[in-house]
């Protein structure tokens, strides 16, 4: 798996990080969503660079020029819920992508720190031979985007793997180094120190999901 590690190169992006972790700024859920939407825009381009183009000609109103477009289809696929406002970033770049849907969350059975991934709803369009975008906003241990890959893999072979990622935990990506084909893409903007007792990315920026769209029961 080859990783991309947005941050390290300073731009706008690491602007935008440095809101969604401040505490001061999280109050504004407006705000948070709208942050992580610019961090998909930002690795919209980014991605972009790695598709196949083809050459085309359009007519402007005072001549014709040669240019190129995106030869590639691709699905967007986001984790619900905290992978909504990264998915949304990407589709204001890509709005001829079709797009998909895999709820993934955290079982703990015995009401302890243990747990399983458990994958209920889904809407997925075909992937066979189109570039596939699984986007989430964490990255903790990698098991809900390895069970969401899994089951999307029953739907088809993509062209191009990319999961896209705000924050993740090394721990994570080597959860994905180990389970995701080596051919695949993991673009991500920051990688934090590690995962703390609870399997929480420290310091990470807390509950995405909550910030973005009020506590869960």
């Amino acid at each position: 798996m080859q990783v991309h590690y947005l941050s390290q190169t300073h731009s706008i992006l690491n602007h935008f990080l440095s809101q969604l972790r401040d505490v001061s700024v999280q109050g504004d859920s407006m705000r948070f969503r709208r942050n992580i939407e610019r961090i998909g825009e930002v690795m919209a381009v980014e991605i972009s660079r790695t598709f196949d183009y083809e050459p085309i000609t359009v007519t402007t109103p005072l001549g014709e020029k040669a240019t190129h477009k995106i030869a590639d289809k691709m699905v967007l696929c986001s984790i619900l819920r905290a992978g909504l406002p990264l998915h949304l970033g990407f589709l204001n770049y890509f709005d001829n992508a079709e797009n998909g849907f895999v709820s993934a969350f955290r079982h703990h059975a015995k009401q302890d720190d243990d747990f399983t991934i458990v994958v209920e709803y889904q809407a997925i369009p075909e992937i066979t031979n189109k570039n596939l975008i699984l986007v989430d906003t964490m990255l903790a241990t990698g098991q809900s985007i390895v069970a969401v890959f899994k089951r999307l893999m029953q739907r088809g072979t993509p062209k191009d793997i990319h999961v896209a990622v705000v924050v993740a935990a090394p721990e994570g990506v080597a959860y994905l180094e180990k389970h995701l084909p080596a051919n695949c893409h993991l673009w991500v903007a920051a990688i934090d120190d590690g995962l703390n007792e609870k399997n929480y990315i420290v310091p990470g920026l807390g509950d995405a999901g909550d910030l973005s769209y009020g506590p869960k029961l």
